[in-house]
C-alpha cells in the first residue's frame, strides 16, 4: 500500500512537471504577441467658438448695526427689495439661489489696545442666472438701486452646448487621425487600425468679469456688459496599431 501511494504521488509530480512548461509556453506566446505589436499613443483636441446665451452673477447685501437682531432685520428688509427688483427685471424664482447667509461680530483694532466690538454685520448673497443677456445690465442696475451693495462678478455660459461640443469632437478626431498618419509615415509604418479612443475635457468659460465701480453703476442708466465668445474644447486620446 505504501509503494502504491508513492507511485501515485510520483505520477502527479511528473504530470505537474510536464504541465508547467506547457503553461509557460502559452503565456510566453501571448506575451510575445502583445509586445510584437507596434502601437502609437497620441492625443489631440478640437475647439469651437460659440456666443454665450446665459450669465451667472453674484449679488448681495451687507448691513451693519449695533446688535445682531438689528443687523439681521435691516438685512432682511434690504434683501427683500433686491429680490423684488430681480422679479421686476424678469428673473424667475428658480434662477435665484441663496449662496451665503452669515452674521459676524465686528471689531475695531487699535495699537496696544484690546479689540473693541462695535457691532454686527449681516450678509446675504444670492447667485442669479440670467437667460436674456440683453437685460443683464438693467437687472444689475435695478438690484443696486434697490439696495444691493455687493456684486461679485459675472461668468458666462451656454445653456445647450451639445452642438458646439459635437463640432469640437469632429475636429479633435480629424486632428487625431492626421497626427497618427504623420507619425506613422515619419517612422516608416502605416496605420493598421484604431485600438482605443477616449475623451476628456469640456467647454471652458472665460474668467469671470470684474464689475465696475458702484458709483458708475448707479450713475449709468444701464451698465454695459459684453459677453464676447466662449471656447469649447474637447480633448481626445487614442492608441493605434501600426504595421509595415
Amino acid at each position: 500500500m505504501k509503494t502504491f501511494a508513492c507511485a501515485t504521488m510520483m505520477g502527479a509530480l511528473l504530470a505537474a512537471t510536464w504541465a508547467a512548461p506547457a503553461a509557460f509556453a502559452q503565456a510566453s506566446t501571448a506575451g510575445d504577441t502583445m509586445f510584437h505589436a507596434t502601437t502609437l499613443n497620441i492625443s489631440a483636441f478640437g475647439e469651437s467658438r460659440v456666443a454665450p446665451d446665459m450669465a451667472s452673477i453674484g449679488l448681495g447685501v451687507n448691513t451693519d448695526a449695533p446688535t445682531a437682531a438689528q443687523a439681521l432685520s435691516a438685512n432682511a428688509a434690504e434683501m427683500s427689495k433686491v429680490m423684488a427688483a430681480l422679479t421686476a427685471a424678469g428673473i424667475a424664482a428658480k434662477d435665484i439661489k441663496t449662496s451665503n447667509l452669515s452674521l459676524n461680530a465686528q471689531y475695531d483694532y487699535e495699537a496696544n489696545q484690546p479689540p473693541r466690538m462695535r457691532g454686527y454685520q449681516a450678509s446675504n448673497s444670492v447667485t442669479v442666472i440670467v437667460h436674456d443677456l440683453t437685460r443683464l445690465g438693467q437687472a444689475i442696475d435695478a438690484t443696486v438701486k434697490a439696495g444691493a451693495n455687493q456684486v461679485n462678478g459675472i461668468s458666462f455660459g451656454v445653456s445647450d452646448p451639445g452642438a458646439a461640443e459635437d463640432a469640437a469632437r469632429q475636429k479633435a478626431v480629424k486632428a487625431l487621425m492626421a497626427k497618427a498618419s504623420l507619425y506613422a509615415i515619419a517612422s516608416g509604418y502605416k496605420v493598421a487600425r484604431l485600438v482605443s479612443l477616449s475623451e476628456g475635457g469640456g467647454y471652458q468659460a472665460p474668467q469671470p468679469m470684474p464689475m465696475m465701480a458702484m458709483a458708475r453703476m448707479e450713475k449709468d442708466s444701464a451698465s454695459p456688459v459684453s459677453a464676447g465668445e466662449m471656447s469649447l474644447r474637447i480633448d481626445v486620446s487614442a492608441v493605434y496599431e501600426l504595421s509595415k
